[in-house]
C-alpha cells in the first residue's frame, strides 16, 4: 500500500526553521535576562534591607537606655523570623533571607545584639522593583514575538527566492524532457548570485548535452546502417524476381520485401528523430480528404464526418499517419474499424483488445509490438512513425482504450485520436501569420462553399 505523501514548499520549510530557531533563541535570552535582572534586584534589595537594619541597630543601641522601640519597622526577637536567620544570628553573624512564594518576595535582615537579642527587619519587595520586572517581562515578550515574526518574514523572503529558482529549473527541465533540448536550465534560472541551484542547473544542462550527443550518435549509426542496407536489399529483391515461380520463391520475395520495408521505416524514423523534417502545407477539407484516402487504403472502414473543417496541413504526412493507424488496427485489432472526423480531430477505433498498458503509459516505442510473436506482426515502427509525423505537423496523437459496454473500465477497443493544430508549422519551421476573414477575399468564400456549409472550424482541439 502506497503511503500518502505530504507535499510542502521549500519556502515554508525555511520560514518555519528560521522562526523556530528565532523563537528558541528569543525564549532562551528572555529567560536569561529575566533571571539575571531578578537576581540583581533581589541582591540590591538585600543590601538595602541590611543598610536599613544597620541604621536601626545604631539608633536602637544609642537610645536603648531610654528603652525606646527600634526604628524603621525593626523588631526584637521576632517569632516569625525564618529558621535560617536564627541559625546565622546564633553564630553572631548578620544575614539576609528572601522568601519567594511565587508572588512578591519578602526580604528579611537580622543582626545579633550584644545582649543576646536579635534585631530583625522584614519588608516586602519594593513595588517599583516589581513594576520594573513586569515592564521588563513585557518588553522581552514583545521582543521575542517580533523576532519570531521577523524571522518568519525573512524565511519567506529567502525561501521564496530559492523556491522560485527551483521552480524555474524544474519548468525548464520539463521543457527539455518534452524534446526541446535547446532550452538551457541555467539560463532559465537566471540571477546574479551563484548558489547550489546554479550547480544543479549546470549539471542538468551537462546531462542533456551528453544525452543529446549519445542519441545523435545512435541516430547516425542507425541511419548509416539502414542507408547501407538499401543497396543490398534492392539487389536481393531484383534477384528474387529472377527466380523461377514456386513456393520458395514467394517466401524469398515476401521476406525480402519485409526487409526492404523495415529498412525504409528505420530511415524514416531516423529522419524524424533528427527534427530536420518540415511540413509542406496545403489547405484541405479534412473530412473529404480522410474519406477519400481511407477509401483507397481500406474500403471496408466506415468513415463518419460529424463536422467538416478546413485545415492547413501536409497531405502526404497526414496520409502516412492514417495509413499506419489503419494498418495497426487491422493487425492488432478487430473489425469493425471506425473513423470519425469532427472539426480538426480524427478518431480511429477498432474493437479488439485495446492498446497494451505499456504503450498507454509510455507512448509508442520502436520495435515493440505488444506481442511475443514477431512473425507477421510488423516491427513496432508504425505507431512510432505516426507519432513522429504528427509532431512534424504540429499535431498531437493520443492513445486510449474504450470501455466495454456495461463496464466503467476495460478494453472495449483501441482508440487513436489525432488532434490537428489550428496553425500548423510551415516548411521553414515557423508559424503562418493570422489572416483576418475580410482579408481572405473570394478564396475563403469558395472554400466554405465546398465544405458542409458550416465554414472553417478554428476551435482548439481541447475545446471539442
Amino acid at each position: 500500500m502506497r503511503r500518502p505523501v505530504l507535499r510542502t514548499s521549500v519556502r515554508w520549510k525555511i520560514s518555519i526553521a528560521i522562526a523556530a530557531v528565532g523563537a528558541l533563541i528569543a525564549v532562551a535570552l528572555s529567560l536569561v535576562v529575566h533571571n539575571a535582572a531578578r537576581v540583581s534586584m533581589l541582591e540590591n534589595a538585600r543590601e538595602v534591607q541590611l543598610e536599613r537594619l544597620t541604621y536601626a541597630q545604631l539608633l536602637y543601641e544609642a537610645t536603648k537606655t531610654k528603652k525606646a522601640d527600634p526604628r524603621f519597622g525593626a523588631k526584637l526577637n521576632d517569632p516569625t523570623m525564618p529558621k535560617s536567620l536564627r541559625q546565622e544570628t546564633r553564630k553572631n553573624r548578620r544575614a539576609t533571607h528572601v522568601e519567594d512564594g511565587g508572588g512578591v518576595p519578602d526580604v528579611w535582615a537580622a543582626v545579633p545584639l550584644a545582649n543576646g537579642d536579635v534585631l530583625s527587619l522584614h519588608t516586602r519587595f519594593a513595588d517599583r522593583s516589581t513594576m520594573i520586572m513586569g515592564d521588563l517581562d513585557r518588553a522581552l515578550i514583545i521582543g521575542s514575538v517580533s523576532v519570531v515574526f521577523g524571522g518568519s518574514a525573512l524565511g519567506v523572503l529567502i525561501g521564496g527566492q530559492l523556491s522560485r529558482r527551483l521552480r524555474k529549473a524544474a519548468a525548464a527541465a520539463g521543457t527539455v524532457a518534452q524534446g526541446h533540448t535547446e532550452v538551457r536550465v541555467r539560463d532559465a534560472v537566471g540571477g546574479v548570485v551563484r548558489d547550489e541551484t546554479d550547480e544543479l542547473a549546470g549539471a542538468v544542462d551537462a546531462l542533456t548535452d551528453a544525452l543529446n550527443e549519445r542519441i545523435e550518435a545512435e541516430r547516425r549509426v542507425t541511419a548509416d546502417i539502414a542507408h547501407e542496407l538499401r543497396t543490398p536489399v534492392t539487389g536481393l529483391l531484383t534477384a528474387a524476381e529472377l527466380l523461377p515461380p514456386g513456393r520458395p520463391t514467394e517466401l524469398v520475395r515476401n521476406r525480402a520485401q519485409a526487409l526492404r520495408t523495415l529498412v525504409e521505416d528505420v530511415l524514416e524514423v531516423a529522419r524524424l528523430d533528427s527534427a530536420s523534417e518540415r511540413a509542406e502545407l496545403q489547405e484541405v477539407a479534412l473530412g473529404d480528404f480522410v474519406s477519400r484516402r481511407i477509401a483507397l487504403l481500406n474500403p471496408e472502414v466506415r468513415v463518419q464526418v460529424v463536422h467538416e473543417s478546413w485545415v492547413s496541413t501536409d497531405p502526404r504526412r497526414l496520409e502516412r499517419i492514417l495509413g499506419n493507424l489503419l494498418v495497426n488496427a487491422a493487425k492488432h485489432g478487430s473489425t469493425p474499424v471506425e473513423v470519425t472526423v469532427e472539426g480538426r480531430v480524427v478518431r480511429i477505433r477498432d474493437h479488439g483488445t485495446g492498446f497494451p498498458a505499456a504503450l498507454l503509459r509510455e507512448g509508442p516505442s520502436r520495435f515493440r509490438t505488444g506481442s511475443s510473436d514477431r512473425a507477421g506482426h510488423g516491427h513496432g515502427l508504425g505507431l512510432t512513425i505516426a507519432a513522429g509525423q504528427a509532431r512534424v505537423l504540429g499535431a498531437r496523437l493520443t492513445f486510449r482504450n474504450a470501455a466495454r459496454e456495461g463496464a466503467v473500465k476495460g478494453n472495449g477497443g483501441a482508440i487513436a485520436v489525432l488532434w490537428l493544430p489550428e496553425h500548423a508549422p510551415t516548411d521553414t519551421g515557423s508559424y503562418p501569420l493570422l489572416q483576418l476573414a475580410e482579408q481572405r477575399g473570394p478564396q475563403s468564400n469558395g472554400r466554405t462553399a465546398t465544405g458542409s456549409g458550416k465554414g472553417p472550424d478554428r476551435r482548439s482541439p481541447d475545446g471539442l
